[in-house]
């Protein structure tokens, strides 16, 4: 049971039997919003995601000339119409992401190749996190973008906000990238939307394929060969009329391990998205011994259906460094599922980890471990950042601090919810970021 106030009280609870329904994906909601404002007809999306974070890319593409509207009837869509690759501003825009990394970074992507300057602004906790993966590859296609410098001990880094100006020209590039990231790929995928030649995107694991796929399915003159992505400009997108978004696995993350860790409990979670590049999570759960099963299986832009969890004896594995792109947001609440398992679980390559809203190598480390939860990193050049857990089955409730993080708040929540005692978290409003109506559904199913 939660109890509001300053700081927020959680009870353990026994054991769970429901049926939820989740928010739409968000990674794929922004893209829908990106990509519909690149048609040129109207385009449904639905249902429509009310979050923090999506609502700063409405706000943007607003700004940038984009009309929408929501569904006065149900809210639960919105309507947005495409003015084609050329947003219809036609003078400098001051534009603000929040602390949403897929807004400023993605659409980025999008403005080098427009007729306008623009400025990116972002919120305080984005504001803080680098963006030169995006912007030294993008200025090397002849982009005219900079941003915040500030010197580090390997070299300058960039950080919001970015000044973007026209240029004359983008040129197509080959990049190699060292770390497998779909915002990046996607901003540079999008680029090469205005440039002359191709754009080819190679990363060393496949990250989240959301960009790929729309572009494919739209039309674009794309080619996919593994983990090389191959774009040739000039092709015209043709969106359909209606874009369908199954709930997003990230959300549904934090049940599925509820669900597996709390005894005799079930919960089926209705329409989630099962791309293959998302659902890292569940490929290692079920290697942990996790009873999990998937029915009612559809596929339109995206495959989704229902997953059903039932309470699992989870035991320890070790996952690899090429399997983190596929469940880069579901490393806090693997930490959970580890901290229960029998025997030691690592997770290796968590490099990414360090710079997304908080470190959250050190959020999930410093948190559980005051409730007694045997956790330990490392960094190897080798496997890179890791995190070793020696699971166990009781631990006490404890004071968490969230750090602003909305993927930290939640995993707490969770674990707090299978542990003996109250627990506090300093701050779940940043929860909002992604998931508004997550403590109104974790209230309902344990009050049962």
């Amino acid at each position: 049971m939660l109890k509001y106030s300053a700081m927020y009280t959680i009870g353990p609870t026994k054991k769970i039997e429901a049926k939820i329904t989740l928010p739409p994906d968000k990674s794929i909601s922004h893209r829908a919003i990106f990509f519909s404002s690149l048609s040129s007809r109207r385009t449904k999306i639905y249902p429509f995601l009310a979050s923090n974070d999506i609502q700063a890319t409405l706000n943007c593409v607003k700004k940038l000339g984009i009309k929408y509207y929501q569904d006065k009837s149900s809210k639960e869509a919105i309507y947005l119409q495409g003015k084609g690759l050329y947003f219809p501003n036609n003078q400098n825009v001051d534009l603000f992401a929040g602390d949403s990394g897929t807004t400023i970074r993605i659409l980025s992507g999008l403005l080098v190749g427009q007729k306008f300057s623009s400025t990116f602004n972002a919120g305080n906790y984005l504001d803080k996190r680098p963006m030169g993966r995006v912007v030294y590859p993008l200025a090397e296609m002849g982009a005219n973008i900079d941003g915040r410098k500030i010197a580090k001990p390997g070299g300058q880094e960039i950080y919001p906000p970015l000044k973007i100006k026209p240029v004359s020209e983008l040129i197509g590039k080959s990049y190699k990238l060292d770390i497998a990231s779909a915002q990046v790929k996607s901003a540079l995928l999008l680029a090469g939307l205005y440039a002359q030649g191709e754009t080819i995107v190679e990363e060393p694991y496949q990250s989240r394929d959301h960009t790929e796929r729309m572009l494919k399915s739209f039309g674009a003159n794309i080619k996919i060969d593994k983990n090389t992505i191959t774009l040739k400009p000039g092709a015209q997108l043709n969106l359909p009329e209606e874009i369908f978004i199954p709930a997003d696995f990230s959300a549904a993350a934090f049940f599925i391990v509820l669900g597996l860790i709390l005894k005799n409990s079930q919960i089926t979670i209705k329409n989630v998205n099962l791309n293959p590049t998302r659902y890292g999570l569940l490929r290692v759960l079920q290697r942990m011994n996790a009873n999990i099963t998937i029915e009612n299986q559809n596929n339109q832009l995206e495959p989704y259906g229902d997953i059903i969890v039932r309470s699992s004896y989870l035991r320890a594995t070790r996952v690899e460094p090429k399997e983190i792109p596929a469940m880069i947001d579901e490393v806090p609440i693997l930490c959970v599922a580890a901290s229960f398992a029998s025997g030691q679980t690592q997770i290796k390559g968590l490099d990414e980890l360090r710079i997304k809203e908080t470190d959250r190598v050190d959020s999930m480390l410093s948190n559980l471990s005051k409730s007694g939860v045997d956790i330990v990193d490392k960094d190897s050049h080798q496997d890179g950042c890791q995190i070793t857990i020696k699971g166990g089955t009781k631990y006490k409730g404890a004071d968490f601090s969230s750090f602003g993080d909305h993927r930290t708040a939640m995993s707490l929540a969770i674990f707090a919810l299978a542990a003996e005692g109250e627990s506090k978290i300093d701050d779940i409003k940043c929860i909002d970021k992604s998931f508004p109506g997550f403590i109104k559904i974790v209230e309902e199913i344990t009050r049962q």
